[in-house]
């Protein structure tokens, strides 16, 4: 058994950097670029569906500095990513989040990355940017009153959510050896299975991409039941 959708919390990136003396930033781009490295081994396994978590709502909080620098980034590899890897691996890709509190030339590339990535049906790459698990619940609350829900149910309210039409993953990896989700996809993870890695996330590699997937194909999805 394999999964055919995993979530990732790409965790360590500023431990990493101190562990190798280099700067923070530099070890952001590392880690972003391991994103494509993930794409390929999702490929490879036959994942058609991969959601990585690549911004807080709470990131915000950070030496503003700090944030200036990871939006200069994004911008950067958002359009190294439209010229390579996204028409390399032939991947849709998405971003999910409140995208409006990034700079509009940030969300202008994501948009345009969007638009000519759309056709890409085979495989799909979910950005989760100025993400919050408890603040996508209250947007989609708000989003129901907005339009004068009096009762919904659980199909209705996925509807809701920043990831409509995305289906629940089957697998979630935290590298960096946290063991907790921090608010990460909380609705659409109910049933989903965990696997945390000790690597730091520059340093995960196919090795231990592989490794989660021998553990999930060893456990029995119960759903309850």
């Amino acid at each position: 058994m394999k999964p055919k959708h995993i979530a990732i919390i790409p965790d360590g990136n500023r431990r990493w950097a101190k562990k190798k003396r280099i700067s923070v930033r530099k070890a952001y781009e590392k880690g972003i670029d391991n994103i494509a490295n993930v794409l390929k081994w999702c490929r490879r396994h036959k994942v058609k569906t991969l959601t990585m978590w690549g911004f807080s709502t709470e990131n915000f909080m950070r030496d503003r500095k700090e944030i200036k620098g990871l939006f200069e980034l994004f911008n950067r590899k958002l359009s190294e990513g439209l010229k390579q890897d996204y028409r390399k691996y032939k991947v849709q890709v998405r971003f999910l989040g409140r995208i409006s509190s990034f700079p509009k030339k940030v969300q202008e590339k994501m948009r345009q990355a969007e638009k000519e990535t759309a056709k890409n049906a085979k495989y799909q790459l979910n950005l989760l940017l100025a993400y919050g698990g408890r603040r996508e619940i209250i947007d989609a609350i708000n989003k129901a009153i907005s339009k004068g829900v009096k009762k919904i149910n659980e199909k209705d309210f996925s509807s809701l959510l920043y990831t409509a039409g995305i289906p629940d993953p089957d697998l979630v990896i935290r590298t960096s050896g946290e063991i907790r989700t921090s608010g990460f996809l909380p609705w659409q993870s109910a049933y989903s299975e965990y696997y945390f890695s000790k690597k730091l996330w520059p340093d995960f590699d196919s090795k231990e991409f592989s490794k989660a997937l021998r553990q999930y194909s060893r456990r029995r999805r119960k759903y309850g039941r």
